[in-house]
């Protein structure tokens, strides 16, 4: 079996050797097959998949890889859909790109394509944040637009997200389509190349400035942020996109005192100072933390390279600096808008908030307390999008995000935007500081007073190769057939299944249908307000589930005794489910 596979891959690269290939690629592949038998298997054994979100590999020469051939492919097969699509019409395309290696030439062979087949090209001189090119797709009026970015993942990876029109991530049925012509593209040949350079204008720094004008409309409390604009925040931009656009919109907003993090202002795709450029990791948000530490900083912020997932860290009252996790990173966004939005007597009840159905219930809480409604949604930036789609018109979005660190306020993007998160982040640290005398810290903790101590964990479970993807299944399979019945003792009252969606209420065996797209997640609900939420990965052989508990806070002096009980609830429930 092995050595077909071999015969298979050797055949495949022979013929990159002897197709229209550029000399420095079939010299890696010349390499591989003298050298490295097993990465040359890597390379050719598939083809890069065009996703439901687009490409995304590890660099290299190959079919399964990163390269100018495959992305060539991949815009080849989304410009003939996009011909398809808008038969008669003058297509515009919007490209932006992050700062890891390879991510301009990439975004460049992507701008060549589109203006070869006719297009109206606008290519963004340099790096710029992901949420700017969602921007730009919905300002020059474009039909779709592509961001060249691996979002954090390692640095030898990058990628290839396809948008459409409202500035959103391609949803269906467009994305199954593309993915259809996509896999039309199987030779260099069908791609058009070298056509038409004059359909491409360059999209500079006055670009930018529309795009930070429209991020201060945000803004809720100019006089707080003016009373306290010396106070001391630390960036890091994690050597990406982040590092001109985040600094220059925290000055729009005000803040005069912002510092960044210089070995990490350095744009450079091999993330030099970091592991994973993630600001999920405390690893990661080190430097700054420990730089923020030395100057006192109240404000820890982070992006990751594409400049669309935010990293917060607080300081404590013991002068600690705690890493916030993401659902409450949301929180404190959503809350610190809707608590403004009610001040300033812009709340009517035509309003509405969206987080995903794995992000965390407080969300649903601080909502339900304003009387604005909060739409769960799939997993995926992209739903939200789809949600704000479908109210256009009919009710206001006032923020939402999910609990991978991304948030978006304000509709004027459709992807999540840490360019304006940072800036939201901030001004409500000077808000909090003027009107209650709290710290961000402190005023997350009177949240919890208030709503509830919301707590949120996570595991990934991984089950290697084809076995494991079939194991993965049954257990899907298994869940689906036989639900706990309680958990922690708890009695199970309520089902989603996403996939037949359908919710069940265990007590009374009353079915509802779940208003949503299909997907193949689980919930149980517990009469204790216990949530546990399981998802397969739809790329790997993992399965992923998601806890959520919640107890009453009476007091913040509660804090810390309260956070140790729902952590040891939370580690509980694994070992019940059997994780542990």
């Amino acid at each position: 079996m092995e050595n077909e596979l071999e015969k298979t891959v050797l055949a495949k690269a022979q013929s990159w050797l002897d197709g229209d290939y550029d000399e420095a690629t079939k010299e890696q592949v010349r390499l591989m097959i003298q050298n490295d038998r097993k990465e040359l298997i890597e390379s050719f054994y598939k083809d890069l998949e065009f996703g439901t979100g687009g490409l995304r590999g590890i660099m290299g020469a190959g079919s399964n890889r990163m390269n100018i051939y495959t992305v060539g492919a991949a815009t080849q097969g989304l410009a003939n859909y996009l011909k398809k699509n808008f038969a008669g019409e003058q297509i515009r395309v919007a490209i932006g790109h992050d700062s890891r290696n390879n991510s301009r030439l990439f975004s460049e062979h992507v701008a060549d394509i589109f203006a070869s087949n006719g297009f109206t090209v606008y290519l963004f001189d340099s790096l710029r944040p992901t949420p700017e090119l969602s921007f730009a797709i919905r300002e020059l009026k474009c039909h779709s637009g592509v961001v060249v970015t691996a979002s954090h993942n390692p640095k030898e990876y990058n990628g290839y997200k396809a948008y459409w029109t409202d500035g959103s991530q391609v949803t269906e049925p467009h994305d199954k389509n593309i993915i259809e012509e996509v896999s039309k593209i199987t030779a260099t040949s069908q791609v058009l190349r070298g056509k038409n350079p004059e359909n491409i204008t360059i999209l500079g720094e006055e670009f930018d400035e529309i795009y930070l004008n429209s991020i201060h409309e945000l803004s809720l409390s100019p006089e707080c942020v003016a009373k306290h604009k010396d106070m001391k925040i630390v960036y890091t931009p994690l050597h990406g996109s982040g590092v001109r656009l985040v600094p220059a919109s925290l000055k729009k907003f005000g803040f005069a005192n912002v510092k960044l993090v210089p070995e990490q202002a350095v744009v450079d795709g091999n993330f030099p100072t970091v592991e994973s450029p993630n600001p999920e990791e405390r690893k990661t948000m080190s430097m700054a933390i420990e730089m923020a530490a030395r100057e006192g900083a109240e404000l820890v912020l982070a992006t990751d390279p594409d400049s669309d997932r935010i990293g917060v860290a607080l300081r404590n009252a013991k002068g600690e600096y705690v890493l916030l996790n993401g659902n409450q990173t949301l929180v404190l966004l959503m809350s610190y808008q809707l608590t403004r939005w009610a001040e300033l007597g812009k709340l009517d009840g035509n309003q509405f908030v969206v987080k995903t159905i794995v992000t965390s219930q407080m969300a649903n809480a601080v909502a339900e307390h304003f009387g604005v409604k909060c739409y769960d949604c799939l997993t995926g930036f992209k739903y939200i999008a789809k949600i704000i789609r479908e109210n256009e018109g009919k009710a206001k979005y006032i923020g939402g995000g999910e609990e991978s660190f991304g948030y978006l306020a304000g509709d004027y993007v459709r992807d999540k935007d840490a360019v304006s998160a940072c800036s939201l982040a901030a001004e409500a640290a000077a808000w909090a500081k003027e009107t209650m005398g709290l710290t961000l810290y402190e005023w997350l903790q009177e949240l919890y007073v208030k709503y509830g101590f919301y707590r949120e964990g996570l595991v990934s479970v991984v089950r290697k190769g084809k076995e494991g993807a079939e194991l993965i299944q049954k257990m899907m399979v298994d869940f689906r057939a036989n639900p706990p019945k309680t958990i922690l003792g708890s009695p199970v009252v309520k089902i989603n299944d996403f996939k037949t969606l359908e919710t069940l209420d265990v007590l009374t065996g009353e079915k509802s249908r779940i208003e949503q797209d299909s997907s193949n997640v689980l919930q149980w609900f517990t009469q204790d307000g216990t949530k546990v939420s399981v998802r397969p990965s739809g790329t790997e052989p993992k399965i992923k589930f998601y806890f959520g508990v919640c107890e009453p806070l009476a007091s913040v002096a509660d804090y810390e005794k309260t956070l140790a009980a729902l952590d040891a609830k939370i580690e509980a429930v694994k070992k019940d489910l059997k994780l542990e």
